[in-house]
């Protein structure tokens, strides 16, 4: 059974991937060559919250690689769309930032209950 913050960390893959995908549309609409690399980590975050999602919800022993990663490209989207001005880069910004977060938590959580399993 998903505990809290499990549950959250799914919800947070969630709403970043639907700021992501409105992102990338709002960015092909205009000057592709200009936002290509917004467009690309956008896809990225969109598709690895996905599959941290899925990970999360079926208990995956990859769980912590694939949050690890998730939240590497959340970062990375968060800090491409934060040097533009259009709301739904400062959307995207905002949701990929609290999914990294998100994954960062469920990380910690899992080392701290690994750490307690080996003193037991």
């Amino acid at each position: 059974m998903l505990d809290a913050q499990h549950l959250e960390c799914i919800r947070a893959c969630q709403e970043c991937i639907t700021a992501c995908q409105v992102c990338i549309s709002e960015c092909r609409q205009g000057d592709t060559q200009a936002m290509a690399r917004c467009i690309a980590l956008g896809i990225d975050c969109s598709d690895l919250c996905k599959l941290a999602a899925n990970a999360i919800a079926r208990n995956s022993e990859h769980m912590d690689a694939i949050c690890a990663l998730c939240a590497q490209a959340c970062l990375a989207c968060n800090e491409e769309c934060l040097r533009h001005a259009g709301l739904h880069c400062q959307r995207c910004a905002e949701a990929s930032y609290y999914c990294a977060e998100a994954c960062h938590h469920i990380m910690q959580s899992h080392v701290f209950q690994h750490r307690l399993h080996l003193r037991g």
